[in-house]
């Protein structure tokens, strides 16, 4: 049953927002630009900060919908969508299943890697087996395995002599793993699925004082520059939108997704990174922006999300 078939207009709408990820402080822009724009849109709003005790508060609040801004653990991999799916309240993004995938970058490889999507090769170990010697040639990347934002992620540069001692501060999995992966030289590329809609194709190009697209380049303003439409190929375009179609019909993912990609223009390597069931939507996040492209003001695509909504996801 969708959000609307029960409710007489604009549904109530609970935006989910904050959390206790490391991703907390991202959540709650997401959910405070979210809010505002579906209230610009006539829907009534109750912002939710969210804690441990989030079933009795829904149970208080008694939302026809939950809009789902939360990112990182606990928001994005599936728990707080198995909670709802018991209260039985319709929400927004991905399901159980889909999100619980996606969260974790190994599996969500391996089965987009099995589609025929290309990826970046990579190992799971330890931080102790990641410091004693190089796991691979330089250069590569250690990060978590069930992170997002850049959080805690390391690039390991060519010539290095040893793993650098910030790998001991990269998140590790409930294995106590993070991943090692090949760093894939070139630029960054990224592109979304909105409902059935493939999106056009953002090249992301991070400020000069910043290593990489990281935490900083994502979410501080002049942290990045944003190519939209990418000056790309068009057999590189055509390759990527297509992947990002199959990665998200593969992983179950309903809603919005968005697919990064490394492409290096001198070897022609095209490598799948990861895949974002519950992307950023703050005033510098890429979904917006890739939607707006398409024709979809802020406030129309989060209000699609919303009729988008329903249970069983």
């Amino acid at each position: 049953m969708s959000a609307t078939e029960n409710t007489q207009g604009k549904p109530h709408v609970a935006m989910l927002m904050g959390g206790w990820s490391a991703e907390r402080e991202v959540s709650l822009s997401s959910g405070r630009e979210c809010a505002n724009a579906l209230e610009g849109e006539g829907f009534n709003v109750t912002r939710v900060d969210v804690g441990h005790d989030l079933a009795a508060q829904l149970v208080e609040i008694k939302p026809d919908v939950c809009f789902n801004a939360l990112h990182g653990r606990w928001g994005e991999d599936g728990c707080v969508q198995g909670l709802l799916e018991v209260l039985e309240i319709p929400y927004t993004h991905s399901g159980v299943l889909a999100s619980a995938i996606a969260m974790d970058k190994e599996r969500t490889k391996k089965i987009v890697s099995a589609l025929g999507v290309p990826v970046a090769r990579g190992v799971l170990v330890t931080p102790d087996v990641a410091l004693a010697d190089h796991v691979m040639p330089p250069p590569y990347v250690a990060k978590p395995i069930a992170e997002g934002s850049s959080v805690g992620v390391v690039i390991v540069k060519l010539g290095a002599n040893r793993p650098p001692e910030a790998i001991r501060k990269v998140p590790v999995s409930r294995d106590g793993e993070i991943m090692v992966e090949k760093f894939v030289a070139g630029r960054e590329l990224t592109c979304a699925v909105i409902g059935d809609r493939v999106t056009d194709i953002i090249d992301i190009v991070a400020a000069d004082h910043l290593e990489f697209y990281d935490y900083e380049a994502k979410y501080a303003p002049g942290g990045s520059k944003h190519i939209l439409p990418a000056r790309i190929p068009d057999k590189v375009r055509d390759a990527i939108k297509a992947h990002t179609l199959v990665a998200h019909q593969g992983l179950g993912c309903k809603g919005v997704s968005r697919s990064d990609f490394r492409w290096d223009e001198a070897t022609g390597e095209l490598a799948f990174l990861e895949l974002n069931t519950q992307p950023g939507m703050t005033p510098t996040s890429l979904v917006p922006e890739l939607g707006q492209h398409m024709g979809l003001t802020f406030g129309q695509l989060v209000a699609w999300l919303v009729e988008d909504a329903s249970i069983a996801r």
